[in-house]
C-alpha cells in the first residue's frame, strides 16, 4: 500500500508513475486527497469538541464547588449536545478513514522510474541472454512425452486422484524433484540465507500483508471453515514473519530461504501453453526473501538476480533475464526481473523465476518497520524471488538433455540425484 504522505507531497508525480503501469490514477488520487482532507478536518472538529467538553467539565465542577448548582445544571445541557455532536463526528471520521483505506488498497505500487513503458510481455526489455540453445534431433519430443517414456511423471494418475494440474512424480522423476529442492536450498544456505520451513496455510492478515488479498483471492485455494488460504508461494508466510515487527538497522539484511509446495487455482488458464508442467495447480518451489534497508534495496535486487543466474548456469540451462515493462509488472512490485530458460523441444522460453523489489509497499501493509540512527521509525523494503520454481526447470532439463541413450543429468546435480542418466525407457 502506498504511503499516504507520498501521495500528499507530489500527487502529480504519483499519477505520472502510475501511468507507466497503464493505471489511470487521476480520479482515485484526487478521491484519496479529498478523503484525507475530510478525515483530518473531522479529526480537528473532534479535538475541538473534546477540548470544549473538558473545559465545560472543569467549569461545571467549579460551579458545583461554589454552590452554584443552577448554573452548573444549565451547562450540563451543553455537555449533552457536545456528546451527541461527538458521536456524529466519530461516525463521519471512521467512515472517511475506512473509505480512505479502501481507496489506497486500489492503487498499485509505483514503478521504479527506470521501468520501460509497455502494455504486454512483448514489451519487456531483454537485459541478458546467456548459454547455448541446444539443437535437438528431429526425433526429440516435449517433456510430457519424455515423462511417459521414462515413467517419471504421471499426469493422468494425478488427474484421477485430484484433477488436472496435480501431477504424480514417480521413481527417478520424484528423485529429480527432491534433488533440485536440496540443491537449491544448499546453495541458498551457502549464500547466507537462513532456512525457514513455513506453514502452507495462512490467515487473511498474512494474505493482506503481502498483497494477495483482497484482490487476488480468486486465484487462491480457500478453506472457509477455518478461514485459511493455501499459500501460492512461500513469499507469503516468510515475509509475514516480520509483520508488526520493528527492526534495528543492524538487523539488515535479513535473508530467508524456504522450500514449499505452492497452490494456485490458475482460473482461466487453458490451451497448448499449459500442457504438461508448464502450468500447474500444485508445484514445488524454493523461495528467497530479503528484508532490506531502503537505501540498499536495489543493490540487493541486483544481487538476487546474480544469484539466480548462477543457479541456472550450474544447471547448464540457456537463460535470459527480462526487465518487466509497466504493463507486465505486478500490482505490488516496483521493479521485477523475470528469468526464463529455453525449452528446446517446445521451442519457447519458459519463465522460471520472478525477482521483485516491492520497496515499502508490502511493509506499509504489514507495519514492518525499523528505527534509524536518530531513533525515528521508518518502513523497511521487502524483496523476493524464485530460486527456483521446479516444474519448468524440470521441463527444460528433460527436453534439453535428451539423447539416444537417455536423459543426461547436469554434473552439478548428479551428486544430489545419485544418477547421471535417466534411461530404461518404457516400451
Amino acid at each position: 500500500m502506498l504511503v499516504l504522505q507520498t501521495i500528499r507531497e507530489n500527487p502529480e508525480e504519483v499519477i505520472r508513475l502510475l501511468a507507466i503501469k497503464n493505471f489511470d490514477g487521476k480520479q482515485i488520487i484526487q478521491a484519496i486527497l479529498s478523503l484525507d482532507d475530510k478525515r483530518k478536518e473531522t479529526q480537528k472538529m473532534l479535538d475541538d469538541n473534546l477540548a470544549q467538553s473538558n473545559a465545560l467539565a472543569r467549569e461545571i465542577g467549579t460551579l458545583y464547588k461554589s454552590g452554584k448548582t443552577t448554573e452548573a445544571n444549565a451547562l450540563k445541557g451543553k455537555t449533552s449536545d457536545l456528546k451527541e455532536q461527538a458521536k456524529d463526528l466519530s461516525f463521519i471520521f471512521e467512515s472517511a478513514k475506512k473509505e480512505l483505506e479502501e481507496a489506497l488498497m486500489k492503487v498499485p505500487n509505483l514503478p521504479h522510474p527506470s521501468i520501460p513503458p509497455g502494455k504486454t510481455a512483448e514489451d519487456n526489455e531483454i537485459v541478458l541472454q546467456e548459454g547455448v540453445i541446444p539443437e535437438l534431433p528431429e526425433s526429440a519430443v516435449p517433456h510430457w512425452d519424455l515423462a511417459a517414456k521414462y515413467d517419471l511423471i504421471d499426469f493422468a494418475l494425478g488427474n484421477k486422484i485430484s484433477g488436472a494440474g496435480f501431477p504424480v512424480y514417480k521413481g527417478k522423476g520424484a528423485r529429480l524433484q527432491r534433488a533440485l529442492i536440496n540443491f537449491f536450498l544448499d546453495r541458498a544456505i551457502a549464500e547466507g540465507y537462513k532456512e525457514i520451513q513455513p506453514p502452507y496455510l495462512v490467515n487473511a492478515a498474512s494474505g493482506f500483508g503481502t498483497g494477495q488479498l483482497p484482490d487476488k483471492d480468486g486465484q487462491m485455494y480457500y478453506a472457509p471453515l477455518d478461514d485459511l488460504y493455501l499459500i501460492p508461494t512461500a513469499e507469503v508466510p516468510v515475509t509475514n514473519i516480520y509483520r508488526d515487527v520493528i527492526l534495528k538497522e543492524s538487523d539488515f539484511p535479513l535473508k530467508n530461504v524456504a522450500y514449499s509446495s505452492c497452490f494456485r487455482r490458475e482460473a482461466g488458464s487453458y490451451g497448448k501453453d499449459v500442457r504438461g508442467l508448464n502450468r500447474l495447480h500444485q508445484f514445488d518451489k524454493v523461495e528467497i526473501v530479503q528484508i532490506s534497508h531502503p537505501e540498499k534495496s536495489y543493490a540487493v535486487l541486483e544481487e538476487m538476480v546474480t544469484y539466480v543466474s548462477g543457479l541456472l548456469r550450474s544447471l547448464e540451462l540457456p537463460f535470459r533475464i527480462l526487465k518487466l515493462c509497466g504493463g507486465d509488472i505486478s500490482f505490488t512490485s516496483a521493479m521485477t526481473y523475470d528469468m526464463e530458460v529455453y525449452s528446446a523441444a517446445q521451442k519457447r522460453w519458459l519463465e522460471v523465476s520472478s525477482i521483485s523489489n516491492f520497496e515499502s509497499y508490502q511493509a506499509n501493509r504489514m507495519k514492518l518497520r525499523y528505527k534509524d540512527e536518530s531513533g525515528k521509525t521508518q518502513l523497511a523494503h521487502t524483496l523476493n524471488g524464485s530460486a527456483l520454481a521446479l516444474p519448468r526447470i524440470v521441463a527444460a532439463l528433460l527436453e534439453n538433455n535428451q539423447t539416444s541413450e537417455g536423459i543426461k543429468i547436469p554434473e552439478a546435480l548428479s551428486s544430489y540425484t545419485g544418477f547421471k542418466l535417466i534411461d530404461k525407457a518404457i516400451i
